[in-house]
């Protein structure tokens, strides 16, 4: 673990009413003090000419949302400017745009989630007014409804920032050569894209991702799970949290079966980033079986 610093209490008062807010437990506070805060001042230390863009990556249910909305919190407390946070989420194409997806290249491309899916103009767009130090507005994904929420709803980002949070669970994640797609890697592939047509799109698409999102990255963060075996665990907790939080439109949220069909959709690009994207990230953060991160492992600390 991480040695803990001493937090100014301005910051703890806002981490504690945060936790209060998001209902964590109120021994959070010890995350926050062992990890995020002193994770927060390292990104400080890294603050170059301009926004610094951090990217997040992290598998379903790993903590990466909260991760950054803390980190959010601490760095606007230290900063004199405001930070930006979202997730690659917020850029899913609405479902008529994935309707559309479907019929044109794969039905598979119906689900959210793998690279094909997300709005590449719009991320571009508001990646670059941010470093610009622009007005832009973020879109908002409603996952409960699955569908993108009116423009009203969204996020308004009106002065320059210092910092740009942008997480996702396959933000970083590297492509995979055309040779490693020619076996299914699980029921879904092998019943629903026999020809390959699906994966192979997604790998295509997750280039371009590298090429022109990833690659404008000045810190990189991870948080790593045991094995892809907790992912399924985790994301059902994440599913009875939304199911609980949803009154309307629940009819959009998924059983155990649909579940576990929606998760065989990541599960290739999860897979591959858990074997080759902790060597390549600046701050390494394993999280164990029981949901703790258990340090912040720097780069030049791996051997």
């Amino acid at each position: 673990m991480t040695k803990q610093m001493n937090i100014p209490s301005h910051i703890s008062q806002q981490c504690q009413h945060l936790i209060k807010v998001s209902r964590l437990p109120e021994n959070f506070i010890e995350v926050v003090e062992n990890i995020y805060f002193p994770l927060a001042v390292k990104l400080m230390n890294s603050k170059q000419q301009g926004p610094l863009l951090i990217s997040i990556n992290g598998a379903q249910g790993t903590g990466k949302s909260t991760l950054t909305q803390f980190i959010k919190v601490i760095l606007e407390a230290l900063s004199t400017k405001p930070a930006a946070a979202f997730s690659i989420d917020d850029f899913y194409l609405t479902r008529s745009q994935r309707q559309q997806l479907a019929k044109k290249v794969h039905p598979l491309f119906m689900t959210r989630g793998v690279p094909g899916t997300h709005d590449i103009d719009m991320m571009k767009s508001v990646l670059s007014n941010l470093l610009n130090g622009n007005k832009t507005q973020i879109p908002v994904f409603n996952k409960a409804i699955d569908d993108r929420e009116k423009n009203e709803s969204w996020q308004t980002i009106t002065e320059a920032v210092d910092f740009i949070l942008f997480e996702g669970w396959c933000v970083l994640s590297p492509p995979q050569a055309a040779e490693e797609l020619v076996e299914p890697i699980n029921e879904l592939e092998k019943k629903e894209d026999p020809n390959t047509e699906w994966r192979r799109y997604a790998n295509l698409k997750l280039t371009d991702y590298q090429q022109q999102l990833f690659s404008l990255t000045d810190v990189s963060i991870m948080l790593q799970p045991p094995d892809f075996d907790h992912i399924y665990q985790w994301r059902t907790l994440q599913e009875e949290k939304l199911r609980e939080s949803t009154q309307a439109h629940s009819h959009q949220l998924m059983d155990a079966d649909a579940l576990k069909r929606f998760i065989q959709h990541y599960e290739r690009i999860t897979r591959h980033t858990l074997a080759q994207l902790p060597e390549q990230v600046d701050y390494l953060l394993p999280v164990d079986r029981h949901h703790n991160i258990t340090g912040i492992i720097e780069r030049n600390d791996r051997r």
